[in-house]
């Protein structure tokens, strides 16, 4: 394996810098992470992207917010900007359980530590660094700022949050994947541009102390008190962001705020796959920064092993909030930007010849997109496989299968296995091409018998039909026609592989009722549920729009959600029907709902 120096990391202390031989840096990142320079991780992207553009960038992980923030001040004023990002993972929900409960960890601090950031970093950074540097301007980005955009209901404090851009004080909100809005910024500040001045670049929001007069294609969400006043407005206003995040001809929207304005533009193109290589070639160490030695951070060794091959998802279920952040349309890598990169983790020293995912998203959806783009050019479906798969998708695993043989066939690779979740209903569909009917048949085969880690995870989410419609899930059945194809080729082959299936209760429109009968619907296949989770409420889903406003908003009818603790965890019971010690609360909650027929089926 190559010998890294310390100067091959960005830089993230004062001696760091030094080192370089620099006297001024021109963007100073703050990031909720531990530095891990590798990939997945965004902050240590967004600084090899402005490297890459020839910028002097150094990175400050997981400051102190609390002392006399001497974090904040180290690398002094930068010469164009501060970035700031909470980090890979929403805040609140790498904080709390569904029950709001404090978790003890933290994946993405060494050694699992879970006080080393803020509730909300976005918000506590972006405004310790306009109060010490105030005509500094601040770039804000990561999931957390992306999804927050514009009113956004925080189930942490339950009630509407207006846009992160108020709260933070931020001069620019740079939402999904920030390569190319990013290299924009650098592009228009290098020609003499003032921050001010940035205005009209895709894939970023600002705050206007005045309101814009009406543009074009612009549209005008309810204001943020129409939001608050009426809760039908909220529900309205999330359809027409979660359109216009997924069209690729989206318009400008504007959300006024008083006297002010949240402006965002609309989205880049999905990047294209040179665009995306260029991203993921970057020099990357691929490790944490050396100051962390001899410290484990779980995030890191989840993914050490492992290659993302694209963006996106067009699963657009409505619990996710990937296609919110990434889009529904898939940038993929070219085959030898994944080769290259798999042969730099063969070279890693502890590398034991087991790549433990080659992925995305979704596992299965790489390459593929629509048949007739001009068509999805003008389509506002959040989903492309939901509630049907749309007859313009290209379903072609072919290019999956050959990825996966190219890898199976480099030195020192032992076994590649799919950590991702397989899309199910893909494998199923019929085309009405037959050779692609035989790919997908192919593929099932291939993914069972030699990319499965003894279990593979899958994720049907509930068994009622009803339930699914609100999770834009396809019907249980599926799961079934999977399960049997599963076990047969197991059998055949001689293997004992189980299939591990993930399912949510108190999603919005699940019952009681349907949590029981989904106990009666899995207790014949045998599963003790393990792979199993109580609905978070996150920013930018339909879920959380119908928790919080009891609407759907795309049908404006009424949906019944549980919302208090003791709803859930009557709902929650149902997943541990054979442990005896939840047996006598589950036969006394039956026979109230007068469903004796459901208690003879499970005891």
């Amino acid at each position: 394996m190559k010998e890294y120096r310390l100067t091959d990391w960005l830089p993230t202390t004062k001696k760091e810098v030094e080192l370089r031989g620099w006297d001024e840096l021109d963007v100073v990142l703050f990031s909720g992470d531990a530095y891990i320079d590798h990939p997945s991780f965004g902050a240590a992207v967004i600084g090899r992207i402005l490297q890459s553009e020839g910028l002097k960038v150094a990175i400050v992980p997981q400051p102190n917010w609390r002392d006399d923030l001497r974090d904040f001040k180290k690398l002094g004023r930068p010469r164009l900007f501060f970035g700031v990002t909470a980090g890979a993972m929403d805040s609140m929900i790498n904080h709390y359980t569904a029950n709001k409960r404090l978790r003890s960890d933290d994946a993405y601090t060494p050694g699992g530590r879970s006080d080393m950031r803020p509730d909300r970093p976005s918000i506590v950074y972006s405004n310790i660094l306009k109060e010490l540097f105030p005509d500094v301007p601040v770039v804000l980005g990561g999931i957390e700022a992306s999804l927050r955009r514009v009113t956004h209901y925080d189930y942490w404090d339950d009630k509407l949050h207006k846009s992160i851009l108020v709260d933070s004080k931020a001069d620019l909100l740079v939402y999904g994947m920030g390569e190319l809005p990013l290299k924009a910024i650098v592009s228009e500040l290098k020609a003499g541009k003032s921050f001010g001045e940035l205005k009209g670049i895709p894939q970023t929001a600002y705050l206007s102390h005045t309101i814009p007069g009406k543009e074009a294609n612009d549209i005008f969400l309810f204001s943020h008190e129409d939001c608050l006043s009426e809760k039908l407005n909220q529900a309205k206003n999330f359809r027409i962001v979660e359109e216009q995040s997924n069209m690729t001809n989206a318009s400008r929207i504007v959300q006024t705020y008083g006297d002010s304005a949240v402006i965002i533009n609309p989205p880049y193109p999905p990047m294209s796959e040179k665009e995306i290589d260029a991203s993921f070639d970057l020099p990357y160490t691929r490790l944490p920064h050396p100051k962390y030695k001899g410290k484990s951070i779980p995030a890191f060794e989840m993914i050490k092993f492992s290659v993302n091959m694209h963006r996106g998802c067009f699963g657009g279920c409505a619990f996710c909030t990937i296609s919110a952040h990434q889009g529904k349309f898939i940038a993929s890598r070219s085959k030898d930007s994944i080769l290259k990169e798999v042969k730099q983790i063969t070279e890693m020293p502890d590398f034991k010849g087991y790549l433990s995912d080659l992925g995305g998203p979704s596992a299965n959806m790489y390459k593929m997109k629509g048949k007739d783009e001009s068509i999805c050019s003008k389509c506002k479906r959040p989903s492309c496989i939901y509630p049907k798969i749309c007859k313009n998708l290209n379903v072609d695993h072919s290019y999956l299968l050959d990825i996966y043989k190219a890898v199976d066939e480099m030195p020192r690779i032992k076994k590649s296995f799919i950590g991702s979740g397989v899309r199910y209903d893909m494998l199923l569909y019929r085309n009405e091409d037959n050779r692609l009917n035989k790919i997908s048949e192919e593929y099932t085969k291939e993914l069972i018998l030699n990319h499965v880690s003894g279990r593979l995870k899958v994720a049907p989410e509930h068994t009622s039909d009803k339930v699914l419609s609100y999770m834009r899930k396809p019907g249980f059945e599926q799961f079934y026609t999977f399960k049997k194809i599963f076990d047969k080729i197991n059998n055949e082959c001689g293997l004992k592989q189980q299939l591990i299936p993930y399912f949510i209760s108190s999603h919005p429109g699940c019952t009681e009722i349907d949590m029981a009968e989904l106990a009666v619907a899995t207790k014949p296949l045998g599963f003790r549920l393990e792979q199993i989770q109580d609905f978070t409420p996150s920013p930018m889903t339909v879920a959380t729009e119908i928790y919080y406003t009891g609407y759907h908003p795309y049908t404006l009818e009424k949906v019944y959600t549980a919302r208090t603790k003791e709803q859930k965890l009557a709902q929650r019971q149902f997943f541990f029907w054979y442990d005896k010690d939840y047996r006598p609360r589950i036969i006394k909650e039956l026979k109230r709902l007068k469903r004796e027929d459901l208690l003879r089926e499970l005891y």
